[in-house]
């Protein structure tokens, strides 16, 4: 399967696999908007304010259209039906980490960050050496979709480094977020006015186009459409919606802490149950 519009303003070539990647003196935009039926987001996320007031979201297709119009000629965005879409851009600024977006077999995975330990993991999952952080973890989402021999929380809890990173795969329908424990890697996310999910690591984006229906996505943490939100590093304690308000007093998207007093049944340790693709 392919996607089934493709939009961008720069030579980029469609092929089974493919590899963007940008220097330190870039910085580059991402957005991915899923919609509803793809991604169950948490109910706390949407404002309750969101059909009042003078600030309200907008529809997807015109936060695709800021997020187009205010990047550079180097700015693409793919599209797969009605249903999702993922876009990127480097633009001339100063950025302290690297970032890389990559395509293999219908799975597309924008990353953020650097991995310290990399190398040990590409040869743990007989990589070659040169692959980067996307393409291992696509390669590493991938043996776990389909093999299952570890469970989400274990894998991530193995990355060495700062990240945050988004997946789509196609072919399944389904949508993984992750962001690392140490928070120095921010994502943002928000409900747009047709209930997609927005997800970007710019926040005046989330902003300008779900107003008061996002917040930052929670660090250490991963969110599958299928599933929710999960805390790799406490993958026994269930997530806690927090209520926040703004200086205008008005209640936004909530932020999700670990909620310490609560515990889930402890997830299986092997079978598909338990992997990236299928934990709960």
């Amino acid at each position: 399967m392919t996607p089934s519009s493709y939009h961008h303003h720069s030579v980029f070539q469609r092929h089974s696999s493919f590899i963007c990647s940008c220097s330190d003196s870039y910085l580059e935009n991402m957005l991915g908007i899923f919609k509803e039926k793809l991604v169950n987001a948490p109910k706390e996320l949407k404002s309750p304010a969101s059909t009042s007031g003078c600030s309200k979201p907008k529809l997807s297709n015109e936060i695709l259209n800021d997020f187009m119009s205010s990047n550079s000629s180097n700015a693409f965005s793919m599209c797969f039906g009605n249903d999702a879409l993922v876009a990127y851009s480097p633009s001339n600024s100063n950025s302290t980490h690297h970032r890389f977006f990559s395509g293999l077999d219908d799975i597309y995975c924008v990353f953020m960050g650097e991995l310290h330990n990399l190398s040990r993991l590409n040869k743990q999952y007989g990589l070659s050496k040169g692959t980067n952080e996307a393409m291992f973890i696509i390669q590493a989402y991938r043996t776990l979709r389909d093999r299952g021999p570890y469970p989400a929380d274990q894998v991530l809890s193995q990355l060495e480094g700062s990240f945050g990173f988004l997946i789509y795969d196609h072919k399944n329908g389904t949508v993984f977020v992750a962001s690392g424990s140490n928070g120095q890697i921010g994502l943002y996310w928000g409900v747009a006015a047709d209930g997609s999910i927005v997800i970007s690591e710019n926040v005046d984006l989330i902003k300008a186009g779900c107003a008061k229906s996002f917040a930052t996505f929670p660090t250490g943490c991963m969110f599958h459409s299928e599933h929710g939100l999960m805390n790799f590093e406490h993958p026994t304690r269930k997530m806690k919606a927090m209520p926040r308000i703004d200086s205008e007093g008005v209640m936004c998207g909530a932020n999700f802490n670990v909620d310490s007093q609560s515990k889930i049944q402890t997830m299986p340790r092997v079978g598909s149950e338990a992997n990236w693709a299928t934990w709960g």
